[in-house]
Parts: C-alpha cells; sequence; structure tokens
C-alpha cells in the first residue's frame, strides 16, 4: 500500500485490519494470519504492508482491549497511585487490594519478552518463512487441543503465585514468533498453571498491554528511522485501524463466552486446518 487513496489499497487496509482484529484475539495467530495475507497478496502484486501501518493495526486492537477491560484498567491506575502514597508514607494495605497485586502480576509475566530483545529482528524475519508459519499454526493447534483438556483451576489474581505467572510470561515470549497464537498460548499457560479460565482469559489481554504498547514503541522507532511513513496514506491506514478496533472488541466479547466452556477445540481444528491448507498452497504455487 504504497500509493494514494485508492480502491485496491482501501480494500487491503479493510482486509488487513479485519484479520487483525479477528485473530489478535481469537486463538488462531494475528501475526501468522497477516504474514500470510502478505504472502499470497505479495504474490497477487500488491505491495508489502509498511512496518507503520502494523503499528497503528496493533494499537487499533489495543483500543479494543481498554475498551473491554476498561474498569479492570482504571482500577489498577488507581492503584498504582495509591501504592507509590503509601510506598511514600511507609503504609502497606494487608491484605493488597487485588488490582494492585495484578500490577505486580503483569510486570512479571512481562519481563520474559526483555529476553527476546537481543533477537528481535531474527523473530520478525521469520514471518517471512511461510512453511514456518504454517508449521506454527498447526503448533498452536496443539496447544488449543490440550488446554480444553486441562482440569479446571481455581487461581485469580488474590492467590496466582509469581511463578505461575512467569511461565504464562514465558509462553508469551514464545509466543512473538509469528504462527504461535499469543492468547492462545497465553491463555492455554494460563489453564495449565491452575488460572480459572475467566481469570486465564483476562489476564492474557491485560498483559497484552505492556507487550503490545512496547512493540509498537520500537516499530514505529524503526519506521522513522527508515522514512517509511507515507504521509498521504494515513487515510487508509485509519480505515484499517477502525476495523481492527471494532472486530477485536467484538472477539474479545466472543472469547470470554467461548472459554467460560472449555471450547478452545474448535481452533484448533481451524489453525490446523489453515496450516495444512497454506503449506498445500505454498508447494502447488511454488
Amino acid at each position: 500500500m504504497t500509493g494514494g487513496l485508492n480502491p485496491l489499497s482501501l480494500l487491503s487496509s479493510i482486509l488487513l485490519g479485519l484479520i487483525q482484529g479477528l485473530a489478535e484475539f481469537l486463538p488462531i495467530s494475528s501475526s501468522g494470519h497477516l504474514a500470510i495475507a502478505e504472502h499470497f497478496l505479495g504474490q497477487a502484486g500488491v505491495p508489502a504492508t509498511p512496518d507503520f501501518f502494523d503499528v497503528l493495526l496493533h494499537l487499533g486492537t489495543l483500543v479494543a482491549v481498554f475498551a473491554a477491560y476498561w474498569q479492570d484498567i482504571r482500577d489498577m491506575i488507581v492503584e498504582l497511585i495509591d501504592g507509590v502514597r503509601d510506598l511514600v508514607r511507609g503504609t502497606t494495605p494487608n491484605p493488597i487490594p487485588p488490582a494492585r497485586r495484578m500490577i505486580l502480576l503483569i510486570i512479571v509475566g512481562t519481563l520474559p519478552l526483555f529476553v527476546v530483545l537481543p533477537v528481535k529482528d531474527l523473530v520478525e524475519g521469520l514471518s517471512g518463512n511461510i512453511y514456518f508459519v504454517a508449521g506454527a499454526l498447526i503448533v498452536t493447534g496443539f496447544l488449543l487441543f490440550a488446554s480444553d483438556r486441562v482440569k479446571k483451576g481455581r487461581k485469580t489474581e488474590r492467590s496466582a503465585k509469581l511463578l505461575d505467572v512467569l511461565l504464562v510470561g514465558i509462553a508469551q515470549a514464545i509466543a512473538t514468533c509469528p504462527g504461535i497464537s499469543r492468547s492462545g498460548t497465553t491463555i492455554t499457560a494460563g489453564c495449565f498453571v491452575g488460572f480459572d479460565r475467566k481469570f486465564a482469559v483476562r489476564f492474557s489481554f491485560l498483559l497484552s498491554i505492556p507487550a503490545v504498547l512496547g512493540a509498537n514503541i520500537l516499530t514505529l522507532k524503526d519506521a522513522i528511522q527508515e522514512n517509511s511513513i507515507i504521509v498521504s496514506d494515513i487515510p487508509v491506514y485509519l480505515v484499517g485501524v477502525a476495523v481492527a478496533a471494532v472486530v477485536g472488541y467484538i472477539c474479545i466479547r466472543l472469547l470470554k463466552m467461548i472459554a467460560d466452556k472449555g471450547k478452545f477445540g474448535w481452533f484448533a481444528y481451524y489453525c490446523w486446518a489453515v496450516g495444512l491448507i497454506v503449506l498445500a498452497l505454498t508447494l502447488v504455487l511454488k
């Protein structure tokens, strides 16, 4: 999408926004689906998606997270302010308020991402390997299939241990590989460490906030340095962002219901099918 506002670039923006909104929250890997879409659009002669547009798409889905979990986010902001005040005064409430403890859990869960930073370019480069992406989707399918067979846990922000969230954070770091679903992997990891299913979903999405913000800051920095921001195409980009935000919000609501019923297996079959179809198409069109 390197030209001005034309039907093809607008259509591509809407398509990629739709894919981002659907795949970011449903456990089917947004990065994998965007890589697949860009691969086949590229074969059809459509220019590659600028990094700046990828940043905006992820910010669109971040808006959806804020809209869906605004109550939790507001409570954490209030507790962050109160926590700083208590630290200055030398007072600590007992027990610690759940929202304040959630802040600590998210911080610990985010730490494993720093291990990925030195190999960030290598990980991002995997999106150009369509065989890897397809294989990763198949692996995601197995993870989702297994999650339905885990005994239901009861841990929430009141009882989850730091080791629990650290393991979920490691799962999130692994999910930076394109084709491995971030939401699917972190929710599955949460189920394995004994999280209540509703809490596993909520923690997964709240954990995505620092991850998405951090990744977007790094990508935006690279886009500015490479002068790859096309100002004339920003209106087209914003259409895709709006689509990603609206569709993402709907998908969050949908996933809450699906997770509560323990029906992630549905998405396992989808990931297997997409992975195998992409492998077959790539071999045929090679």
